[in-house]
């Protein structure tokens, strides 16, 4: 028997005979140098084997090559050369005692079993603790169980605290010896009963590795954690402050586009500049052989949705060199100056991976003329401006660096931006033509399934004055018709449905007509298709309906133009006013009275005789003068941009000849109705039973041939219409 604490009881001796067996022959806090692929030493010895070559060979060598750029271009990343080593052999250190401390808890778990202190009480009075391991929080021991005849004929201890009701709870039956462990509980009187027991007993003060991680890397840890996450916050905060004038440009590689000149139609002109550019930046020996020079940049101007961004993904995709793509209003914010600072930095970035091209989006944004805005925000722009200058065409010649850029606000920008040497080249993206908008077709059908009696060619000519983005549009939404009604393929009623409701709007069949309005608009809008079917010059009707779209249209009359028409002669101006107060007229003809239902039609009839006296000069009595201007704006070409250039006599004058144009074609819608009233009749009721018409039964029931699309057939209703416009006149 031994009394008193005992620091190295014969489980510790076994603890360290296993550690001993498991690491012998290595230690576990070194690892083999096999373990970190590390050749500093090699590397420096293959190096210094190398036969050096004179400095001033490698430079003229250097400076004869071509610089190469290959894409992707990845920035290198940041290397801490002032790191030292040291730094990850502390992580494999702490890595390795966190090991050896989970090995360690895991043989105690599965070693130990766990037991109530009430039944080491009973263990311990029936003398079957053997051995016993008082620690600090808990005792681990081995028990012996006895056989049942001994248990009965050992004596009981009155005196001792054994004697209490915990110790006579039998713990259930054992065979074999086993570990124990059990929480320790505050017992002044245990020491006396290990000794009276005979019970080989000791203590242990918490393991090294336990006390050590516990106690010092752990909060330790945690304090790092806390202080990361609130400096990554404070930082995060601090360094955008900082980054305010770190340009916001986006440096994109030739595969993230995914778009080619061969995704791109209907601007063959805007494409062939571009295609000259991206061609002079992959052979540029070509033109400095024949003196010619990079342009240093290029302006794309036209309207909202004719491509100028898609033009530049394009160029992106094309060009094997880098493509910075940035907004115009990246570059404004509250601060004075942030702009001119990011103008500068986007500029050193772009010098730095030279030849590369930079896409400033909507260049309107920094770019308006200097003087014009009185404030605060006035300052900015200009700085940010002048800082735009100076890079593009300043003191330091800008080589390599080309800058293209879109923008549907020409008018705004300030001169100098626009002046060769920094803008090169204007290139016009406008609306496409017929030609232009069949390829913009086939282009977007790519992946969808048509089907076979589709023409896209028809499509083409019904969308006269579309952009790109929306034939794109008309032909999403043809699609989603045609999923609507499970089908799987686009029928060419799907595409005619899709643009009506691009123009027009979606149907509103819940807006209800009564007899009587339905009857005065399928009246009015007949009386437009009657005047175009006898109008020599005016576009074939396609479609008649009376069924609501939109917020205000109770009805339409389609027309598609027979070609594309760039010129308008006198006499096609007024057959164009004519057509518009057709619905007007009818309405007289038929009811004796007119309604509101004309107001948009007088409206555009009488903008357009105005533009008619005022700026085309074909009013006898006011002659070749000019007397309005039209402001030059893509985004809103509508007629109330024009501007009144004349004085108060000239303006009265011109109110009288727009009064007199308008009257003589109402003159003449009234009498072609009046003249055919029996045709008017019988299309109104076949509209109103039907509430839509298209072209071909139109013209059937008027006893017209219909016009092919694209064919110039004029001459078939030229004679029939000689004698009515005569009479008329």
């Amino acid at each position: 028997m031994q009394a008193g604490w005992v620091y190295h009881s014969p489980f510790s001796q076994i603890a360290n005979r296993i550690f001993a067996a498991t690491f012998k022959d290595r230690s576990p806090f070194i690892v083999p140098r096999s373990a970190f692929p590390v050749h500093c030493s090699r590397g420096t010895e293959r190096t210094a084997t190398v036969k050096r070559r004179p400095l001033n060979v490698e430079r003229d060598q250097n400076m004869k090559r071509e610089p190469r750029i290959t894409l992707p271009i990845k920035k290198p990343a940041k290397v801490d050369k002032l790191e030292p080593q040291w730094r990850s052999w502390i992580w494999y250190f702490l890595l390795t005692l966190l090991v050896l401390w989970g090995w360690q808890e895991l043989a105690n778990q599965v070693q130990f079993r766990t037991i109530s202190y009430s039944q080491f009480k009973t263990y311990l009075a029936q003398r079957e603790v053997a051995e016993a391991l008082v620690k600090q929080d808990e005792i681990d021991g081995r028990i012996v169980p006895r056989a049942e005849h001994e248990r009965k004929n050992t004596p009981a201890e009155h005196g001792s605290p054994t004697a209490s009701p915990e110790a006579t709870q039998q713990p259930p039956a054992e065979a074999t010896p086993f570990f124990f462990r059990t929480e320790r509980i505050e017992d002044p009187g245990l020491v006396n009963e290990l000794q009276a027991a005979g019970v080989q007993y000791g203590a242990a003060r918490p393991g090294f590795i336990s006390q050590f991680l516990l106690s010092w890397v752990l909060p330790i840890a945690l304090m790092v954690l806390l202080w990361n996450l609130l400096a990554r916050r404070i930082g995060g905060a601090g360094q955008s402050l900082l980054a305010i004038g770190k340009s916001r440009a986006r440096l994109v590689a030739d595969r993230d586009t995914g778009v080619t000149f061969d995704d791109v139609a209907g601007c063959d002109e805007a494409k062939f500049e571009l295609q000259e550019v991206v061609h002079f930046l992959k052979n540029p020996k070509e033109y400095e052989e024949v003196g010619a020079r990079i342009p240093k940049g290029v302006l794309l101007v036209g309207p909202p949705g004719t491509g100028k961004t898609l033009l530049a993904r394009a160029v992106a995709g094309q060009a094997q060199v880098p493509f910075f793509s940035i907004s115009g209003s990246d570059f404004v914010e509250m601060f004075v100056g942030v702009g001119a600072a990011r103008v500068r930095d986007l500029f050193q970035q772009a010098k730095e991976h030279a030849p590369c091209i930079i896409f400033i989006d909507e260049l309107d944004a920094i770019g308006r003329q200097r003087g014009v805005h009185v404030g605060a925000v006035n300052d900015e722009r200009e700085q940010t401006l002048n800082a735009l200058l100076v890079e593009m065409d300043g003191f330091e010649p800008n080589t390599g660096v080309i800058l293209l850029a879109a923008t549907n606000r020409p008018e705004v920008l300030d001169r100098a931006l626009l002046r060769p040497g920094r803008f090169d080249r204007q290139v016009i993206v406008d609306a496409p033509d017929l030609e232009g908008r069949e390829a913009i077709l086939k282009v977007h059908s790519k992946n969808k399934h048509l089907a076979s009696d589709v023409s896209l060619r028809r499509i083409a000519a019904a969308t006269a004055g579309f952009s790109g983005a929306d034939l794109a549009n008309v032909l999403n939404e043809a699609a989603l018709l045609t999923a609507r009604r499970h089908a799987s393929q686009i029928a060419q009623n799907d595409l005619e449905e899709a643009i009506e409701k691009v123009i027009a709007g979606p149907e509103r069949k819940s807006r209800r007509l009564s007899d009587a309005e339905k009857r005065r608009v399928a009246c009015h809008e007949v009386g437009h298709a009657l005047i175009a079917a006898y109008s020599l010059h005016a576009d074939p009707v396609h479609k008649i309906s009376i069924v609501p779209r939109g917020r205000a249209a109770l009805g339409y009359t389609l027309q598609l133009p027979i070609e594309e028409q760039f010129l308008l002669t006198r006499t096609e101006l007024l057959e164009r006013i004519r057509g518009l107060l057709g619905g007007r007229a009818a309405e007289e003809v038929v009811f004796g009275e007119v309604s509101t239902g004309a107001q948009n039609d007088l409206e555009r009839a009488t903008a357009l005789a105005r533009q008619m006296v005022a700026m085309y000069g074909m009013s006898e009595r006011l002659g070749l003068s000019s007397c309005a201007q039209r402001q030059p704006m893509f985004l809103n070409s509508s007629e109330s941009q024009i501007q009144r250039d004349c004085s108060e006599q000239t303006a009265r004058e011109i109110d009288e000849e727009v009064r007199k144009l308008l009257a003589l074609a109402y003159d003449q819608a009234k009498e072609i109705l009046s003249t055919h009233r029996d045709e008017l009749e019988r299309v109104t009721a076949k509209l109103i039973e039907h509430e839509a018409m298209d072209g071909k039964t139109f013209y059937r029931l008027v006893g017209r041939d219909e016009p092919a699309i694209g064919v110039g057939d004029r001459e078939v209703v030229t004679s029939d219409l000689k004698e009515v416009n005569q009479h008329a006149g």
